[in-house]
């Protein structure tokens, strides 16, 4: 496990794209001008110790001490001492829709980048309660384990694309079922199951599916992410719409969100259905059903102390520094006698 103190260094990194423009532009007037000047035997009469190999050799030095320095300022951390400690709160899985219809942006930026957005808002204002996620379409696809890292919850959450899984369509029932494996039998706490969706239901018996689970102690809450009214499924390439989902008559396929199949499946799980277009609402509303649940007391494993690594990325940045002022600045004597991509001195 290790964290990252001070990431808003990363963007020291920002100065390397910078250096390898500028030495590719120098490269270029430099070969430019000295075509200008005289033919290539004759310059190799006149430098005899130049190197192509060396200057491409510094600019790679000198960027790999910027990233090193800018890393040293991160200042990484690794966990040393893992201890066991009591929590109390609830196992929440979130199971996110990835079909194609979430693409539709009838509700901005689309589907699928809200219900992200609902997501990691949710997890912002959470205690110490244990989450999981799931990815579905067709199929139901685990994501993430019940656990306590919020850090790598987000992680996995930015990741998910409606490209990730290969069968398409939508089955909520899937879903449902998969999350029921989720939960620890041995931790008795609330088991709470929230299905972000459009409420497109290929799949069959999605309700009754929700009933068994409920009978196994989860209740189910669904968050409606759309448009009633529906919107065109845009098939992009490089962020730029080059066409809309058709039909099998050529017609344009308009995607609207199923209030009542969400509303179903969370009545029959002894939950609630919330329509997500206002973020903060949303955020209320799943804090105060779960602050109204009885925290269950767990054990979970977590790191309670962190050592400090900048100094070797420090002690690293130095020496390549070293590397480009002592060495790499002296004559190429040592670079001739090794004839590196057999290039001419």
């Amino acid at each position: 496990m290790y964290q990252l103190e001070e990431k808003i260094w990363f963007w020291v990194l920002g100065i390397i794209p910078f250096i390898i423009l500028i030495f590719l532009l120098l490269q270029f007037w430099r070969y430019r001008a000295q075509n200008k000047f005289a033919n290539k035997e004759l310059l190799n009469r006149l430098s005899p110790n130049k190197s192509l190999f060396k200057a491409v050799l510094k600019v790679v030095v000198l960027c790999l001490a910027i990233a090193s320095l800018a890393i040293a300022l991160v200042n990484p951390k690794i966990g040393t001492k893992l201890e066991t400690v009591k929590r109390e709160g609830v196992d929440i899985v979130f199971a996110i829709d990835v079909s194609k219809s979430m693409l539709a942006e009838d509700i901005a930026p689309n589907r699928l980048e809200k219900a992200k957005q609902l997501v990691t808002q949710i997890i912002n204002n959470l205690g110490s309660d244990r989450i999981g996620i799931i990815a579905y379409a067709a199929k139901a696809f685990p994501q993430l384990p019940i656990t306590t890292d919020y850090a790598a919850a987000k992680m996995f959450l930015g990741n998910m694309n409606t490209d990730m899984l290969s069968s398409q369509g939508t089955a909520i029932d899937e879903a449902i079922k998969l999350s029921e494996t989720y939960y620890d039998d041995d931790q008795q706490t609330n088991r709470v199951l929230i299905i972000i969706s459009d409420g497109e239901d290929h799949g069959d018996g999605a309700i009754s599916v929700a009933e068994q689970a409920n009978e196994l102690g989860i209740q189910i809450f669904t968050i409606g992410v759309g448009d009633v009214k529906g919107g065109p499924i845009p098939i992009k390439r490089n962020g730029i719409v080059l066409n809309y989902k058709k039909d099998t008559n050529g017609e344009t396929v308009i995607t609207k969100l199923n209030e009542e199949t969400l509303k179903g499946i969370a009545a029959a799980a002894n939950g609630a259905y919330i329509n997500g277009t206002n973020t903060s609402e949303v955020v209320k509303n799943i804090g105060d059903i779960l602050n109204k649940m009885d925290k269950t007391e767990f054990e979970t494993k977590q790191y309670a102390d962190f050592k400090d690594q900048f100094q070797w990325f420090l002690a690293l940045g130095i020496l390549f520094l070293f590397l480009d002022i002592f060495l790499l600045e002296r004559k190429t004597g040592w670079l001739k006698k090794l004839n590196l991509f057999n290039e001419d001195f």
